[in-house]
């Protein structure tokens, strides 16, 4: 008896290892990133452009080879979109780590699931349960936990994360959209071609400094372990299905508060644990449900 043969193979413990060494490597870009704008100031507009730039660099061989066939596309204007607001998502991110410490940051740029939700529904058209609304809620309520807005030590670069996760589930939108009729490669690439010179006139109009010595280095292993974790990302969800791994990707959390204390000596204030815990709970009950009602998809179209 031979068995079937499927270009989908299930490699749990392997797609388990990739997700945690991509937040692993993110936590270390963050850490980078963090290191040359906040202590070496390095402004964030040079460091995105760099991060980004060196990240087109790795990918430029395999550009050469496909050749045109890469670029073959139908929808161009998406495309633009989904670059202008990954660039603005970057260029927020960046920002906020100038100016605040990492272990905010991460904590509330994971709000981004919740804005993809109200997305979802305001744009196309998408049922949005009552599960769904309640996790949003709490999310964005763990957010301001976090923030603190109510009180004196509450700054308003620490919403330049929320702005940058708004930004990045409006890339995840289009990008939902755009892998119905591309190719994801195609979508990578069209995505790495436009955010590369639209950070370098963005650098180019806060001065264009290119960073040497120290500064230089942690950009180049920023930039290297960009392209890596996106590489470990795409082999985690290759290997074992989203529902699998999501929870996995939880984990950049705690990376991301051991890289900002090692490096930098932050640790996170008696507020940070129960937004965070509200924030990280909110986005498994979405994971949840969204099983469940893919499960009920599943056998309502096996009746």
């Amino acid at each position: 008896m031979t068995e079937p043969s499927a270009t989908f193979t299930q490699r749990p413990l392997l797609a388990a290892l990739a997700m945690v060494g991509a937040g692993a490597s993110f936590a270390l870009v963050n850490g980078a990133l963090q290191a040359s704008t906040m202590q070496l100031g390095v402004p964030s507009t040079s460091a995105a452009f760099w991060q980004y730039a060196l990240g087109l660099l790795v990918a430029l061989p395999w550009v050469l080879r496909r050749g045109r066939t890469a670029l073959k596309t139908n929808q161009i204007g998406w495309h633009l979109l989904r670059g202008a607001l990954a660039v603005v998502g970057i260029q927020l991110w960046v920002a906020g780590l100038a100016r605040v410490e990492i272990w905010q940051a991460i904590a509330l740029v994971m709000t981004s699931p919740f804005f993809v939700i109200i997305g979802a529904k305001l744009f196309f058209g998408e049922r949005v349960g009552m599960v769904r609304w309640l996790a949003t809620f709490a999310g964005f309520s763990g957010g301001m936990v976090i923030l603190q807005p109510w009180t004196e030590a509450f700054s308003w670069g620490a919403v330049l994360p929320i702005g940058a996760a708004a930004f990045w589930a409006g890339t995840s939108l289009v990008t939902k959209k755009l892998t119905r009729t591309e190719q994801a490669d195609s979508i990578t690439l069209y995505l790495l071609l436009l955010l590369t010179p639209v950070n370098a006139l963005l650098a180019l109009g806060d001065g264009g400094i290119v960073p040497s010595g120290t500064a230089l280095w942690l950009l180049v292993g920023a930039g290297v372990l960009t392209v890596l974790a996106n590489y470990l990302l795409t082999l985690a969800y290759q290997k074992a299905d989203a529902a699998f791994v999501q929870p996995f990707d939880h984990l950049k959390l705690p990376l991301n508060i051991a890289v900002g204390f090692l490096a930098f000596g932050f640790a996170p204030t008696g507020a940070f644990w129960p937004g965070a815990l509200v924030i990280v709970g909110a986005s498994l009950l979405v994971m949840l449900e969204e099983q469940k009602r893919t499960a009920r998809q599943t056998a309502a179209g096996e009746v």
